[in-house]
């Protein structure tokens, strides 16, 4: 057993979406580190190379119904399934098409389905499964960001609902809610004063997360430490949903 204790992951196959850089680079190098054999999946080819910590790339579109099954035939049977990919379309209601709306829920709400939908029988041969759906706290508040917030509202729902489904089987399915997280893609409003000054005010911790700081949350909600854990969605935000 490695230091990581009981979060020793070793002979666990996971699949970690979206993880050529930001949160899910962190989730799979952690899940790397404490002993898992880990896929990360996303369509940058150079840059899931360059993950490293001896992860695997696996380039495939999620939207893509065929390049999910033929990836998922090279993995040969995940373990621990991390949907962390995601989209976003800041626009205004008034300004967001309907095929906008349709393309943020298929990535952000129909991908995780898709893919929960195919590893589950995998799992429950095995009688052991973990599945961690990547969500947001806007899952939980709104401000605008009408799809966006929808989506994640529905993969909060999701999660409850293959929890309760798939227990049963051993399978524990949980969600993260990240609040504001310094990563490659916020990198301009990271640089924001005014953004800065309201996450001091409005946060316990009063700063930005930093990526490697949802890592160890996923993995041990992958880990037998967990194993009486489902259905739960955990927010790691310093503590902005505990603010009025």
């Amino acid at each position: 057993m490695n230091g990581a204790g009981h979060l020793d992951l070793t002979g666990k196959t996971a699949l970690v979406t979206g993880a050529a850089r930001g949160l899910g680079k962190a989730i799979a190098l952690r899940l790397a580190e404490n002993g898992a054999r880990v896929f990360v999946a996303g369509r940058d080819a150079a840059a899931l190379r360059d993950v490293g910590g001896g992860t695997q790339p696996l380039v495939f579109n999620l939207d893509d119904e065929a390049a999910c099954s033929g990836a998922l035939e090279q993995v040969g049977g995940v373990d621990i399934l991390v949907n962390n990919a995601g989209m976003r379309d800041r626009r205004a209601l008034a300004d967001l098409p309907r095929e906008a709306f349709s393309a943020m829920l298929e990535t952000n709400l129909t991908a995780p389905f898709d893919l929960a939908r195919r590893v589950a029988p995998h799992m429950i041969e095995r009688g052991w499964g973990r599945i961690v759906n990547v969500t947001s706290i806007a899952g939980q508040i709104a401000r605008g960001d009408a799809a966006y917030t929808a989506s994640k509202g529905g993969l909060d729902a999701l999660t409850r609902a293959l929890a309760a489904e798939l227990g049963p089987h051993g399978i524990t399915v949980n969600a993260v809610a990240p609040g504001y997280f310094a990563t490659e893609t916020n990198a301009q409003m990271v640089a924001d004063e005014e953004i800065a000054a309201h996450l001091q005010r409005r946060t316990s911790l009063g700063r930005w997360g930093q990526p490697e700081e949802i890592a160890g949350a996923v993995a041990f909600l992958a880990s037998d430490d967990a194993s009486y854990i489902t259905g739960q969605v955990l927010a790691i935000d310093g503590g902005y949903l505990a603010h009025f």
